[in-house]
């Protein structure tokens, strides 16, 4: 999920602004698929990054494409601490539809060849990591195992009093959620009562999704875990990411900084592309199985 401001500046952030100074100009990306095959042959330690565009072929809606849910839904009423506070309500009927509906979808070809390259590599004492800005833990249920969810998941919450983080699945959450659906953006249905809201098993306080909101800083250790992987791999895969959300998106091109290949699959050129040594346009569920099989 597209919700993190990084409290302090990382390694990755100086790395960026020193690489700008010195003015690098990089080539054209390539979409040469048996070139990056020869590149993916070699790699030892390869980290994928992956965003919303990965799960849109399995049905779940982007955040700023077309149909994409920050045009239908104003992200300061629903997605952040202040909103959480203000109407924990509406907050939690936006996150109750969006928990069923990911319950609903399977994951795609994308999020299985990942699971089957990360597999196969490992055999071979080679690693494949995903690091994922998605909440929707598709990437989970195909298998992958080296994951690290820089966004959290929509079926863990975290007690407001407490602090105690709990896996659920549970649907309806809570049964004055069942049924709800999505909130109207341009209404204000009745509220829930905060008491009939998700409670915490342990002391009863209110829940919330153990997600990052805007206006929140990532949990560092999994920041740090993230940056350990992509300070080691030399191959980076961007998947499915427009590369705008920070601090993801300053990931894949301080890695191409230290002169590692990053290949980026994706349905058209983001910001980052020019970055990158290859870009393979079109849908992740076509290009991405070929391009790691092995």
């Amino acid at each position: 999920m597209a919700f993190c401001v990084l409290g302090r500046r990382s390694n990755l952030f100086r790395r960026m602004a020193s690489s700008a100074a010195a003015g690098k100009v990089r080539e054209r990306p390539s979409s040469d698929m048996a070139a990056f095959k020869e590149v993916f042959g070699k790699a030892r330690h390869i980290v994928a990054l992956t965003g919303a565009g990965i799960s849109a072929e399995s049905g779940i809606p982007t955040f700023r494409g077309a149909g994409g849910l920050w045009r239908k839904y104003n992200a300061q009423d629903i997605a952040t601490p202040g909103a959480f506070l203000a109407n924990p309500s509406l907050v939690w009927e936006f996150y109750s539809y969006r928990r069923d509906l990911v319950l609903s979808k399977k994951p795609n070809p994308a999020h299985f060849a990942l699971a089957k390259a990360e597999a196969h590599l490992a055999s071979e004492g080679r690693r494949l990591v995903v690091i994922t800005q998605n909440i929707d833990e598709l990437h989970r249920d195909a298998g992958t195992k080296n994951l690290l969810e820089l966004h959290g998941t929509l079926f863990r919450t975290r007690c407001t009093s407490c602090g105690h983080i709990t896996e659920n699945r549970a649907s309806p959450i809570c049964p004055s959620l069942a049924g709800k659906g999505g909130p109207e953006p341009d209404t204000q249905d009745a509220r829930i009562p905060e008491g009939e809201l998700p409670r915490c098993a342990k002391c009863a306080g209110l829940l919330r999704p153990h997600v990052v909101w805007f206006g929140e800083s990532l949990d560092p250790d999994i920041l740090m875990a993230a940056q350990h992987e992509l300070d080691q791999c030399d191959l980076c895969l961007v998947i499915g990411t427009s590369s705008v959300v920070y601090p993801a998106a300053m990931f894949a091109p301080a890695v191409a900084d230290r002169g590692v290949p990053v290949a980026e699959f994706n349905i058209e050129s983001t910001p980052g592309t020019e970055n990158f040594g290859f870009h393979f346009e079109g849908f992740c569920g076509s290009t991405l199985p070929k391009a790691l099989a092995v």
